[in-house]
């Protein structure tokens, strides 16, 4: 895949195995390539409220070019693949103080539905006039709505209340744990001198990488690509490497995408290390039991 795509995109701004970003338009990007290599899609795009990354558009043209893009990324998508997508709220004059985009997009996205997943946390603006924020939306589409990834056992949550609870002499639940619902509850990447996140960089919109994990788990296999056409600080080509999977990601900004590559070329340092560390264990080990 890799040697294919820069045959046709050119050199990456930065690459590793299983690995390449590339600091462009996305838009640009996608319709140079002509076959479908997406197994999962996991972006957020901007929100066009006005963060220092975005252009501002009109809504109109905001909302054809998600149209655009997403058409593209369907695609791209291989039979079986899926495209996870996160968006936030916006004001629509005499209409709305803040409507979940999706729920302005839902006759322009050309996948399949599944389900809509709200993330919960407990930091966020304080509001005077109305309940404070606390949620973001995930819509998890497929590209066919009869054969798609999920792997419910990945993502299990260990935390069940009622462990020995039985049904006819037999447990009643999965000792591997529950399905972790349509609510998650997983902390906000904080920033701050006193409550910053360990994980935090200078970008402005990071996802905490423990609900790209659930998804990427959830939605996608071993060796399989994942895609993020909005890359930002790079969360999901991060995560997707460490869950080993392969993985391929557009940002326009060259400074976030600096911060991308120094995240990935710490993990995978850090990785080296680690696996050589083990091998070194191992050794000691294999002459230990030679004694």
């Amino acid at each position: 895949m890799f040697d294919t795509m820069s045959k046709i995109l050119g050199k990456p701004f930065y690459e590793a195995p299983n690995c390449a970003i590339y600091n462009m338009d996305c838009l640009e990007g996608l319709r140079r390539i002509q076959s479908p290599f997406i197994d999962l899609t996991v972006t957020s795009p901007p929100y066009n409220i006005g963060k220092e990354y975005e252009q501002v558009r009109p809504l109109d043209e905001y909302l054809n070019w998600c149209q655009e893009w997403m058409q593209e990324v369907h695609r791209l998508t291989l039979d079986n693949g899926a495209l996870w997508l996160n968006l936030g709220y916006i004001a629509v004059e005499q209409k709305a103080k803040a409507i979940p985009i999706p729920y302005l997009l839902w006759n322009r996205v050309p996948f399949f539905l599944i389900q809509e997943v709200v993330w919960n946390y407990g930091a966020g603006v304080a509001g005077r006039k109305f309940f404070s924020p606390r949620n973001e939306k995930f819509l998890w589409y497929v590209k066919d709505e009869n054969n798609y990834t999920f792997n419910l056992d990945a993502v299990r949550d260990p935390n069940i209340r009622y462990p020995n609870q039985k049904k006819h002499g037999k447990i009643k639940v999965n000792p591997n744990g529950k399905n972790p619902s349509d609510v998650w509850q997983i902390p906000k990447v904080t920033s701050g001198q006193s409550r910053s996140s360990k994980e935090r960089t200078p970008h402005p919109a990071q996802f905490p990488q423990a609900v790209i994990e659930r998804i990427i788990k959830a939605s996608s296999n071993l060796d399989e690509a994942v895609f993020d056409p909005f890359l930002g600080s790079g969360t999901t080509a991060l995560v997707a490497l460490g869950l080993g999977r392969k993985t391929l990601g557009f940002e326009i900004n060259t400074p976030y995408c600096q911060i991308a590559a120094n995240r990935i070329d710490c993990f995978l340092t850090k990785s080296k290390v680690a696996g050589e560390q083990m091998e070194f264990l191992n050794e000691l080990f294999v002459e230990w039991e030679s004694q």
